[in-house]
Parts: structure tokens; C-alpha cells; sequence
């Protein structure tokens, strides 16, 4: 909890997080739990992996983003069945909910699921029971996202994408768009241009990790190759200001997650981000965990708290981001109008109380 005087705010506001891998949420206390139910040898060699109090540790010191994927490929081996998958996700919502996530657009990585011989459907039967219980006992609704991994070749991203159970799950509108995550530098966003044109052919959202380690450039590629909607991070757009200037304009929404750009070097502190630069361009952009359970447990909450601390921002700043956040969503306007509701309830006794 941040000592801010706001706390109470930040806890209240109608959060809608668009930057969360839910294989990014498998806790060390779930991991060790689905190992044993699944009678999955955890490595022998790795002395982290001797408790989740061990692994917690390790976590803390990740050297790169690279050093990061290595043990969040390693914890995925633990998710085999539907039921491994809702477990995970479940997990998630009761965090989000005691967050005050109202929405989420949240992330799965088919590719590193399938290779190891889970199913698509079997993935996605156990997230969409998952999301169907988080709605109807927490009244958080979400919508899926499917990412492609950059660190795979792109012709593998084309062959998933045209999988029939993938296409099937487009077609139902159980997953409403497409991603692109894994190690950033060295695969450009142009390598999947293929991927994208189907995505954009069939209608599908999207969006792609750029400028985390990545040049600003990779942005300006993702949007006019790609084609995206959004960018996930972003921060690093900062860099070139005729791009600043057209992501304000074009009203193009950054998820940002800066306890992550923190644990994977990114950032030297929270304060390091262009946040203030970033409100006074009038860029749009959430705030959001990324991967929490490997980031010190840190879910969206902790993230907003980490900005306070580093910004001081203002109740009315705060209410910006967030109706920024909830205009940038995807989610139907029926919707969208039921969180500006929620926000203008709270801004009204915020913004007023505080003057600012």
C-alpha cells in the first residue's frame, strides 16, 4: 500500500488492465501446487526452485528479459489439463477483483502450449470457465487476446493463427485478437506482417509489445505494418517526438507496466518513465501487472500506488488515465458507458474533495 493520500482512490477507481499475460500470473505457491497435482519435476538444478519461498527470491532478480522468459517457460510445464488453466486464471481474477479491476483484455500464449502437446481447445476451455465464473461472482468481465512469440519463426506464428481450433475461437468471438510478446530486440514486428494482414482481413483487434527494449522505431513499424490498435509498453516513444505527437493525436492507448520495466532492467526506477512527459502530450495510455506473479506479486494495485509514489499525481490525473484506459478498451459501449458511470461516481467525490 502507498502512503499517499489518494491510497483510497486508486483503490476505487474502475480499473481496466489490457497488459497482463495470464501465464504471467501462475504464482509460485499455484506453481508448486500444480506440480505436485500433476506429478511434474521441477528442476533439481536450479536451487530456486527448492520452495515458492526460493523461487519468490529468484524472481527478484531477474538480469533481463531474456533471464525472465527462461523461468516462465519453465513454470508453464505445470499447466496440463482445463482445469490447470481455470486454476491459474481464477487466480488472477480474486486478485484483480481485491485490485479493482472492473475489465480486462488479458493475454495466453497458444504456441508454448501447443509445442508441448496441451491442446488449444483444452487452453481455452479452462480460461473461458475461468472468465464466465470472474464475471458472474466478481462482476469482472475480460476479453481474450492470442499472442504470437517473436522468438518462434514467423512462419510458425502463420501455421497457429491458421490452426482450425484458432480460427474456430476468432469465429465464436470467444478470443477477439491477436498479440505479439517474447524477446523484442532482436525480431523486429515487420517479421510478422504475414500474421497481421489475416488478423485485419478476418476483423480481429490488435495490438504488439514495442519500444520495451526496442527502439522507438519497432512502435512506428507495429503501427504501419502491422497495423495495430494499441501498443503494449510503448514507454519508449518518448524517444521520437514527431511519433509522440502522432500516438496523441491518433489516440493510439500505450499499456504500460512499470514494476516490469523495473524487475527486467528497463528502468532504473519507476520514476525513470515518461509518465509526466507522456500526461502532458496527452498520450492515452493504462497502467498494468504484465506478469505479477513473477514481478514480486505485484498485480495492477501495486502498480498504481508505484506511479503515485513516483509522480504524486493528482485525483484529477488519475481519473484521466483511467477514463483514458476504459475509451481505449475493447469491450462493447454498453459496457464502456457502465464503467464511465462507475468513474464519474468516484470522480465526483474525489476531484471535488481534493480541488484538484
Amino acid at each position: 500500500m502507498c502512503k499517499s493520500h489518494l491510497h483510497p482512490l486508486l483503490q476505487r477507481l474502475p480499473k481496466c488492465e489490457h497488459h497482463l499475460h495470464l501465464e504471467g500470473a501462475l504464482t509460485p505457491q499455484v506453481l508448486f501446487s500444480l506440480a505436485a497435482k500433476n506429478h511434474i519435476e521441477l528442476p533439481k538444478d536450479d536451487s530456486a526452485f527448492a520452495s515458492p519461498e526460493s523461487l519468490v527470491d529468484r524472481y527478484r532478480e531477474f538480469k533481463s528479459l531474456d533471464d525472465f522468459l527462461h523461468y516462465y517457460y519453465i513454470g508453464m510445464s505445470v499447466l496440463l489439463d482445463a482445469g490447470d488453466f481455470e486454476t491459474l486464471a481464477w487466480d488472477y481474477f480474486t486478485h484483480a477483483a481485491a485490485d479493482g479491476v472492473a475489465h480486462c483484455e488479458v493475454f495466453f500464449d497458444p504456441q508454448a502450449h501447443m509445442e508441448r502437446g496441451v491442446s488449444y481447445d483444452v487452453v481455452l476451455s479452462g480460461f473461458q470457465k475461468a472468465r464466465k465464473r470472474a464475471e458472474s461472482e466478481l462482476g469482472i468481465t475480460s476479453e481474450l487476446i492470442a499472442c504470437f512469440l517473436r522468438h518462434l519463426p514467423p512462419a510458425h506464428a502463420t501455421a497457429t493463427f491458421e490452426h482450425e481450433a484458432v480460427q474456430a475461437s476468432f469465429a465464436a468471438g470467444h478470443v477477439i485478437g491477436v498479440g505479439l510478446d517474447s524477446s523484442e530486440k532482436p525480431f523486429p514486428p515487420e517479421l510478422f506482417q504475414d500474421v497481421y494482414q489475416k488478423a485485419g482481413a478476418l476483423g480481429l483487434k490488435m495490438t504488439a509489445h514495442a519500444g520495451e527494449e526496442g527502439p522507438a522505431a519497432y512502435i512506428k513499424t507495429a503501427l504501419d505494418t502491422l497495423r495495430v490498435q494499441r501498443i503494449d509498453h510503448g514507454v519508449r516513444a518518448i524517444e521520437d517526438e514527431a511519433l509522440l505527437q502522432r500516438i496523441a493525436a491518433e489516440k493510439i492507448l500505450l499499456s504500460i507496466c512499470p514494476i516490469s520495466n523495473v524487475f527486467l532492467k528497463g528502468v532504473a526506477s519507476v520514476a525513470d518513465l515518461p509518465i509526466r512527459q507522456f500526461l502532458d502530450a496527452g498520450v492515452r495510455f493504462s497502467i498494468n501487472s504484465d506478469d505479477p506473479a513473477y514481478f514480486g506479486n505485484n498485480f495492477i494495485l501495486a502498480n498504481y500506488c508505484a506511479v503515485q509514489e513516483a509522480f504524486a499525481l493528482s485525483a484529477a490525473e488519475w481519473v484521466a488515465i483511467c477514463e483514458g484506459s476504459i475509451d481505449g478498451s475493447w469491450c462493447g459501449q454498453e459496457r464502456k458507458e457502465e464503467l464511465r458511470a462507475r468513474l464519474r461516481s468516484v470522480s465526483e467525490e474525489w476531484v471535488g474533495r481534493c480541488g484538484t
